[in-house]
């Protein structure tokens, strides 16, 4: 058979097919408990694509000041991105009112900057928790528009099917008998937290490498907690 270079097309047997693929979902799990007087928000450290591994220390929780953590599931780099420009927008809040953003107010802000981007959303699920002005522990949940939901705890991530479950027996006391939902202490929800993760990394291969538990109260400096998790 005679090829032509001058007309190359007429040997090719189909279409060939070019797509814009920007995003990625590198994995990763996060969640947050509100409590009484304080908010815990817990993230494990691992970045994946496939079956490969980026990054076995690449953090998705991500301080918003002493009141708030903002921990991102998805795609990292639109993480990071979302988190420059939460960061710029607080700055000038600062310097505009001279006051430090409340976590109601952050909530909110988070929710629009989200649905500014709905017709290219940042690849991002959030899960934000912090204390109110009140000095209650809060939970806020988005999808990648912002849609959002105040709640008392949340899971988020590759591993979220497995640990809200878990989530929602030992700290909502669901599906129990003679028991109702009362908020736990502090060293019971970091207890809880570690079980969720070392638990759900028998599961899942995304989850893993260490473990980072953000400990948030009223007038005082986030508080930041490293734990091993399984390396395969």
């Amino acid at each position: 058979m005679d090829y032509s270079i001058s007309n190359p097309t007429e040997f090719v047997s189909a279409p060939i097919e070019h797509r814009f693929e920007p995003y990625d979902d590198n994995g990763g799990t996060s969640l947050a408990i509100a409590g009484k007087d304080f908010c815990v928000v817990a993230s494990d450290t691992r970045q994946s694509t496939g079956y490969s591994i980026n990054s076995r220390y690449a953090p998705k929780a991500y301080e918003l000041g002493d009141n708030a953590v903002i921990a991102m599931n998805g795609f990292h780099a639109d993480g990071l991105t979302l988190k420059k420009v939460l960061e710029q927008r607080l700055k000038w809040y600062k310097f505009a009112h001279d006051k430090n953003m409340s976590v109601t107010a952050l909530a909110q802000m988070l929710s629009i900057t989200l649905y500014q981007k709905r017709f290219f959303p940042y690849y991002s699920f959030c899960c934000m928790g912090g204390v109110d002005d009140q000095g209650v522990g809060a939970v806020y949940c988005y999808d990648a528009v912002g849609s959002s939901e105040r709640e008392s705890y949340r899971a988020n991530g590759s591993a979220a099917a497995l640990i809200q479950p878990f989530l929602d027996n030992q700290v909502g006391r669901k599906n129990m008998a003679n028991t109702s939902y009362t908020p736990l202490e502090l060293d019971q929800v970091i207890s809880i937290v570690k079980d969720a993760f070392t638990s759900a990394t028998e599961r899942d291969i995304y989850t893993g490498d260490c473990l980072q538990i953000f400990i948030i109260r009223k007038g005082q400096p986030v508080e930041v907690q490293h734990f091993p998790l399984k390396r395969d």
